[in-house]
């Protein structure tokens, strides 16, 4: 039996899964394909939900670290979907 917390095989700790890094490369390529930044402005134009949910999945939460005047700053990003109607 096992002890408790043992790890045994499978990937050392830290160890990129293969099949992630695979599909984040082809992601990618497509995207270089399809205009980079500029298709991305255009999907934020066109699909705001779809593109606030990438967003929202790819971007940290909250980002710390100096700000102008060396002090430590931590921002939180808070995502808020609203109906374009309403606005």
């Amino acid at each position: 039996m096992m002890a408790a917390g043992h790890k045994t095989g499978g990937r050392k700790k830290g160890t990129p899964n293969k099949l992630t890094g695979q599909v984040k490369e082809m992601i990618l390529e497509a995207l270089d394909r399809k205009g980079g930044a500029d298709y991305l402005e255009r999907q934020a134009e066109e699909n705001p939900v779809a593109f606030m949910g990438l967003v929202g999945k790819v971007l940290p939460m909250t980002v710390a670290g100096p700000g102008e005047n060396g002090e430590h700053v931590i921002t939180t990003i808070t995502r808020r979907v609203v109906n374009a109607s309403e606005g």
